[in-house]
C-alpha cells in the first residue's frame, strides 16, 4: 500500500530529512584518519538526541547502531566497528532519524584523501546517476523510468555493476514503505508517481560486477569480487511541478570543503 502524504507532513518530513542531513554533515566534519567508525557512530547518535530527534536505525529489526557504515567493498548497511580509519578508505554512511513522527533517511559515501582517481570517478558517477534518477520524479512518470536513468547512468555509460537484492522504498512514518524504487528497470514500467508520493532514491554501485554476498554479522552487505562500491541517497517528494527533495547534501560539502582529509567531489546539479 502507498501512503499519499499531505502538504503539511511533507514540511515535517523535511525537517526529519533536514536533521539527517546535518547529521551527516557532523559526521563529515568529524571523518579523519586514525579513528573509528564506533566513535563517530556515538557521536551521531548524540548529535541527533541533542537536537530533538531518535536514531531511525537504532534497534530497526535488531539493527545495533545510529549510522550504517559501510567501508570500501562494503556495500551498505556495515556496523561501525573500532577499526580505525585509513587514508584509502571510501565510507558510505546511511544514516535515519525519526522526528515528529515521520522517518528521514538519506546517505553519503566520503572518500579519504587517498583514493585513487578510478575510484573518485566511481563516486561522482554513483552521485550523478542520484540526480539523473531524481530528475525523472514527476507526476505521470512511473518508477521504471527512475530506474531505467539509473541503470543506463551507471551500467551502460560507465561499465559498473549495478546491485540488485537492494532497492530504494518509499519512506514516511515508516522507514520502509511502498513502493520500493530499483536502481535496474525498464522505462514506463511500475506504480505511477502521483502528488504526495515520498520516495528514498538510492543508487548502489559496484566499480566491478553487480554481484554481492552477505557477511556473517547478518547486515552487511559486500561485493563479490572485492571491488569498492558506492552509495548515494535522497528522500524525495513527488510535485505536480517536479521533484522536491527532502534532504540536503549541501550541508554535507560544506563540512567536506573544511576538512582536508576527505576528497571534495562536489558535482553541479
Amino acid at each position: 500500500m502507498i501512503y499519499y502524504k499531505t502538504d503539511e507532513e511533507i514540511e515535517l518530513m523535511r525537517l526529519s530529512n533536514l536533521l539527517v542531513s546535518k547529521t551527516l554533515a557532523h559526521v563529515g566534519g568529524l571523518l579523519k584518519v586514525g579513528i573509528s567508525g564506533k566513535s563517530i557512530d556515538k557521536s551521531a547518535e548524540e548529535f541527533i538526541r541533542d537536537n530533538g530527534g531518535v536514531p531511525g536505525f537504532k534497534g530497526y529489526r535488531g539493527f545495533p547502531s545510529t549510522l550504517c557504515m559501510s567501508v570500501n567493498d562494503a556495500v551498505v548497511h556495515g556496523i561501525p566497528s573500532n577499526r580505525e580509519f585509513i587514508s584509502t578508505d571510501v565510507v558510505s554512511i546511511d544514516c535515519g532519524v525519526i522526528l515528529n513522527g515521520f522517518y528521514g533517511d538519506a546517505a553519503f559515501t566520503f572518500g579519504f584523501f587517498d583514493i585513487n582517481d578510478s575510484v573518485i570517478k566511481l563516486l561522482k558517477v554513483t552521485r550523478e546517476s542520484l540526480y539523473k534518477g531524481i530528475e525523472l520524479v514527476t507526476v505521470g512518470n512511473r518508477i521504471g523510468d527512475i530506474s531505467y536513468a539509473i541503470q543506463h547512468y551507471c551500467e551502460k555509460v560507465h561499465g559498473y555493476g549495478i546491485v540488485r537484492e537492494l532497492v530504494g522504498h518509499g519512506v514516511g512514518k515508516n522507514l520502509h514503505e511502498d513502493p520500493e524504487v530499483p536502481n535496474f528497470g525498464l522505462k514506463g514500467k511500475g506504480p505511477m508517481l502521483k502528488e504526495g508520493i515520498v520516495i528514498a532514491i538510492e543508487p548502489m554501485v559496484n566499480m566491478g560486477n553487480k554481484g554481492v554476498k552477505q557477511l556473517s554479522d547478518g547486515w552487511t552487505i559486500l561485493t563479490k569480487d572485492g571491488k569498492p562500491s558506492a552509495h548515494f541517497e535522497h528522500s524525495v517528494a513527488v510535485r505536480k511541478n517536479g521533484p522536491d527533495i527532502l534532504s540536503d547534501h549541501s550541508f554535507i560539502e560544506n563540512a567536506i570543503k573544511i576538512n582536508t582529509e576527505i576528497v571534495d567531489i562536489s558535482i553541479n546539479i
